[in-house]
């Protein structure tokens, strides 16, 4: 339920994926919106006809979901409010605030490699400002921008930011085929809905000063700015595809959980004392502008992926069991369990492993084994532990664990301690191998917790197996 004034906005284009800077720029609003119980709406920003596509729409909206970022309001799609922008137009050509501009493209062009050729910036020259003839030719309509020396950007990240007045143009607020340009839209817009704060990330400080000027124009008050900097990588430089994966979704294929992600993301740029993870609920109650910093944020994928494992190891076991379903592998011959043990279901395979992994892809990986008879040998284990060396004990494991009267860890204790003094090994070296032969990794839960959860059948038909690779890889 809103109660306050404030309302703000995520006002994506579609023409790609959503990635990380656009994913915190959308949570920051969101935050911001629940923090003051305001109204966040979402806007998609589709007027560029060649470059936005049905799928990046679809695609902003899943990450969106996935991230479990709601919107109150919207999606208002732009391309849809044509009317809106061309009444606005006219209402400024009436009052002689914008003005037809029959200036081809190809003479915009001359001009331009003029004005370089002369070292100063390109910029339009007002030729058609006052032209009282209209041919019936295709045209633009051109903000008439007022002479104002200097224009303030009032930011509440960056403090005030002064722009000199002088070196905009007359700009194009209407193309040729009817469609708005994006400064004139997204201010139609944020009057349109009521934005009270436009947070967005700072490579649109740029376009503030002409938007200030056209709020101006049409008698309206500001709204408050925020300009978030930028997302860096590790060296500094604007995170790109070299730095990793920049899509939010990319995430999810890899087995990130979506809270960590917004958790990872919520923090950079933003802090709250020295807290590392947050719930959603914290976030929302402390997140406000006054701890935004004012550089950019360097993205470290070593990182999220510490703070996934965080959450992965805290995820209640039933629903770490349903995130990680997309992720398993099929099984091709699932075993059951004999009557000295319980079924090994899938959460309690998880809580075992849930501390040892770092993502869902992981954690699928390590769960196999437990889940069907004919997982692999990797490498590592058979190189290392399912190696001539070792038949013999393996033999010996096989021979202790068949005569056990009980499959209790207390008993299972008391086999791996014999074992132990009898070949004068410690737990370390005698787990290894059997380890390798159960699971065919070299990590796992701890030996104990892998008997109990295999059972004496499936740990005697496993144990058999090794022996017959190992003798069949001398």
């Amino acid at each position: 339920m809103t109660t306050s004034g404030i309302r703000v906005r995520f006002a994506p284009s579609p023409t790609g994926f959503l990635h990380l800077g656009g994913a915190r720029t959308a949570l920051f609003n969101y935050l911001f919106a629940r923090h003051h119980k305001g109204t966040f709406v979402l806007r998609v920003e589709d007027t560029d006809q060649e470059r936005s596509t049905g799928d990046s729409i679809q695609a902003i909206f899943d990450g969106l979901k996935w991230l479990s970022i709601d919107w109150d309001e919207g999606p208002f799609f732009q391309s849809k409010r044509l009317d809106l922008y061309r009444n606005a137009a006219d209402r400024l050509l009436s009052e002689g605030k914008a003005y037809r501009c029959f200036c081809t493209p190809e003479e915009l062009e001359e001009r331009r490699k003029e004005a370089f050729a002369k070292g100063i910036p390109p910029r339009y020259d007002g030729r058609c400002r006052d032209r009282s003839h209209f041919p019936d030719i295709p045209h633009v309509l051109r903000f008439r921008t007022p002479d104002i020396p200097e224009i303030v950007v009032r930011d509440l990240i960056r403090g005030d930011m002064r722009f000199n007045g002088n070196l905009l143009d007359d700009w194009v607020i209407i193309r040729s085929d009817g469609y708005p340009t994006y400064n004139f839209a997204v201010v139609i817009d944020d009057l349109d809905m009521g934005i009270s704060h436009v947070l967005r990330g700072d490579d649109h400080i740029n376009n503030t000063p002409r938007q200030i000027t056209l709020f101006e124009a049409l008698g309206a008050p500001l709204p408050k700015f925020a300009h978030i900097p930028m997302i860096h990588g590790p060296d500094r430089a604007k995170l790109s595809k070299r730095h990793g994966a920049t899509s939010v979704m990319a995430y999810h294929e890899m087995g990130y959980l979506p809270h960590a992600l917004v958790n990872y993301i919520a923090r950079l740029g933003w802090s709250h004392k020295d807290q590392e993870i947050f719930s959603r609920q914290e976030l929302i109650d402390y997140f406000d502008l006054d701890h935004v910093g004012s550089s950019p944020a360097v993205f470290n994928p070593e990182k999220l992926l510490w703070l996934n494992a965080q959450y992965i190891r805290n995820e209640d076991p039933s629903t770490l069991s349903s995130e990680l379903l997309p992720f398993l592998k099929p099984v091709r011959h699932p075993f059951s369990p004999g009557p000295d043990t319980k079924e090994p279901n899938l959460d309690r395979i998880v809580e075992e492993w849930k501390t040892r992994v770092r993502t869902l892809t992981e954690l699928a990986e390590a769960v196999h084994p437990f889940r069907d008879q004919e997982f692999s040998y990797s490498s590592d284990a058979m190189e290392k532990h399912l190696i001539p060396d070792n038949k013999p004990l393996i033999l010996l494991y096989s021979q202790r664990f068949s005569a056990i009267s009980s499959w209790t860890r207390e008993n299972l204790e008391e086999v791996l301690g014999s074992i132990g003094l009898e070949c004068n090994l410690k737990l370390g070296k005698l787990a290894q191998p059997l380890r390798a032969a159960l699971t065919g990794q070299n990590v796992s839960p701890g030996i104990y917790d892998v008997l109990l959860l295999l059972g004496r059948d499936e740990v005697l038909r496993r144990l058999d197996r090794a022996l017959t690779f190992i003798g069949q890889h001398k």
